[in-house]
């Protein structure tokens, strides 16, 4: 009976509370959401399983939890604060991206531009809840939806909040369908929903060649503490247009971002730890969040109806909500809302354009930044 009363004092079942099994359920919550609404599952099936395990009580000192040193989840959770996977992350992204419809629509790249409006009005916002200014850019830079450039920023600034800040962040994106459309319907008219663009330019080889390297020296040199999510970047897709490295590009944007997502989202998820991770701070950060993505998409819709003002060839305005860098998600779904509108309306391609220029907008404002907190 003593064996058995000792063996049962060192499991999880005695020291489990209602903070742990809180975030248990949120981590069901988010395996739910992904495997049977197929909500972004290639994030949240691996943060959600995070969450899930990182909530399971163990005793200090075992060298079990993700913030004791020398644990494995510790090991692994240095990707995240070093900033090492969002780095391959972008490798990758940058393997997969097509520049094409950006190159034929540059003008769409003011619709990536304007959707970062959501960056600076939250990061005000939360300098006046108290936070301070690091810890206010960290937060801001949820509204550039991009869940790599978000950990990279707040690994840099304000470690402490990574777990929030991450889950945010991923949260966000994944919930896309439900947050995006009603801002879309209330911004726009069904005629401007009906807007149907023009067929693409065909784009010459040597665009997609220089545009790499160009958009290298242009960002990297207006923000320098970019280069380490931007480098990769325009790297990984400079290996997919040169064509004399397949394989490499091939790798690039299949075994290692797959590598690096799958332990991003699980020590993400793990960090989560309900002692470290349940305050007021996570409470206000999500709230932030919800309001950076909010006016992010809204800026982007509006600043496309201010360039219409302008344009003899009108844009459809649902395109500046895919200004924003959660890709693919925003830009699937301005393509499923014109559709509804007009099943013979295409935004796809155009709408990867804003999704691509966000990308390279939010990494850009994260150096900027990061350059003025050092």
């Amino acid at each position: 009976m003593d064996l058995f009363l000792s063996f049962l004092n060192n499991t999880g079942y005695l020291m489990l509370d209602h903070r742990y099994i809180f975030m248990i359920c949120i981590g069901i919550l988010f395996v739910y959401l992904a495997t049977s609404k197929h909500y972004e599952p290639l994030l949240l099936v691996p943060i959600g399983f995070g969450i899930i395990v990182g909530n399971i009580p163990f005793f200090q000192g075992f060298g079990i939890g993700i913030y004791e040193p020398n644990s494995v989840l510790h090991y692994l959770y240095f990707g995240v604060t070093s900033g090492l996977y969002p780095s391959i992350v972008f490798l990758g992204l940058g393997a997969m991206t097509d520049f094409s419809s950006l190159l034929a629509y540059p003008r769409l790249m003011l619709l990536g531009a304007a959707a970062q409006m959501g960056i600076f009005t939250t990061l005000l916002g939360a300098l006046f809840m108290g936070f301070l200014p690091k810890e206010a850019a960290s937060i801001a830079i949820i509204g550039g939806a991009d869940g790599p450039t978000s950990i990279f920023l707040t690994a840099k600034l304000a470690p402490h909040l990574i777990g929030p800040i991450a889950i945010a962040a991923y949260s966000y994106m994944a919930l896309i369908p439900i947050i995006q459309p009603p801002i879309m319907r209330l911004l726009t008219s069904k005629q401007e929903r009906r807007i149907h663009m023009p067929e693409p330019r065909e784009v010459g080889r040597k665009e997609l060649l220089f545009f790499p390297v160009v958009g290298t020296l242009i960002c990297c040199l207006l923000a320098p503490t970019a280069i380490p999510l931007l480098g990769p970047f325009f790297f990984g897709n400079f290996m997919k247009v040169c064509g004399v490295v397949d394989r490499l590009a091939g790798t690039a944007r299949s075994a290692i971002i797959d590598t690096a997502t799958i332990f991003l989202g699980f020590t993400v998820g793990a960090s989560t730890q309900a002692d470290v991770f349940l305050t007021g701070r996570s409470v206000g950060i999500f709230a932030l969040g919800a309001v950076a993505f909010s006016i992010a998409t809204a800026s982007g819709v509006i600043f496309a109806k201010l360039m219409n003002v302008f344009l003899k060839q009108k844009i459809n305005p649902l395109l500046g909500a895919a200004g924003v860098s959660a890709v693919p998600g925003s830009a699937r779904e301005v393509h499923v809302m014109g559709q509804k509108e007009d099943p013979t309306n295409y935004l796809l391609m155009t709408a990867m354009a804003c999704n691509s220029s966000g990308v390279i907008g939010s990494a850009t404002c994260a150096g900027i930044l990061w350059s003025f907190l050092l």
